[in-house]
């Protein structure tokens, strides 16, 4: 927790009430420390106060900023898979594809069955991972059927497992975060 904690403190500074925190990964990061019974209850306090402040990237562009074309150029095929994490926790919806559809030159494809999760999940990978395993593979084989360059998604650490399988399997298929793509300013050859 002293990561989180660290990170929460400076964010709660007195400048940080004009600042916006946008986690580009897990937005719902001090939830863990906000249910856990943390004993500092002045700091819990402000905690709970600075939630409202947090968003994951594509939740700040499209519902708070009403941004859905930030003028990216990304001429790919791209899939989307939409990580457990922001499905069920963030509720992030079509949030992130619709801002992937938005980006100029990229070619958005769906996985069959999308939705499937990849096998990561934190520890779980670790202690279930023959489990984790054939999660991947079903999640890879899906990915591979798209015949996209390149897999996307809102969460490092799907993509880092994604990849991994990816990797090992040969493919050439490239994994970006969301942010990564918005960022590109690629043009077509």
């Amino acid at each position: 927790m002293a990561i989180i904690e660290l990170a929460l403190r400076v964010n709660m500074q007195p400048a940080a009430s004009l600042v916006v925190l946008v986690a580009l990964n897990v937005a719902s990061f001090p939830l863990p420390l906000v249910s856990s019974g943390f004993v500092d209850p002045v700091f819990l306090a402000d905690v709970r106060a600075l939630l409202p402040r947090i968003f994951e990237l594509s939740e700040l562009l499209v519902n708070r900023l009403g941004v859905v074309d930030v003028g990216a150029a990304f001429p790919h095929s791209v899939a989307y898979h939409p990580s457990c994490h922001s499905v069920r926790v963030l509720h992030l919806g079509d949030k992130p594809t619709r801002l992937l559809r938005a980006v100029h030159g990229l070619t958005l494809i769906d996985i069959p069955n999308k939705e499937q999760c990849c096998g990561f999940g934190g520890t779980f990978a670790v202690k279930n991972a023959d489990v984790s395993g054939a999660m991947l593979a079903e999640k890879q084989a899906n990915i591979l059927a798209t015949g996209a360059e390149v897999v996307t998604a809102v969460d490092n650490s799907c993509l880092m497992h994604i990849y991994g399988g990816l990797h090992r399997a040969g493919s050439k298929i490239r994994t970006l975060h969301l942010a990564e793509i918005l960022a590109s300013q690629e043009r077509a050859q």
